[in-house]
């Protein structure tokens, strides 16, 4: 498996309650910054874009 650097979301200080995010070539992930080692979404771009159009919608 490649090295993913994360990026953790600015939106998360100071508690470091919320999302990373971290890119392959063909995919963008997301895992919670409390349970690094647990589940991470998996999305191709498009999908991607997607979720943070409604997250931003609400």
């Amino acid at each position: 498996m490649q090295h993913i650097a994360w990026r953790v979301s600015s939106f998360s200080a100071p508690n470091n309650d919320c999302v990373e995010i971290g890119h392959t070539r063909e995919q963008t992930l997301v895992r919670d910054t409390k349970n690094r080692a647990g589940g991470r979404l998996i999305l191709d771009g498009r999908t991607f874009t997607t979720f943070v159009r409604s997250v931003k919608a609400g």
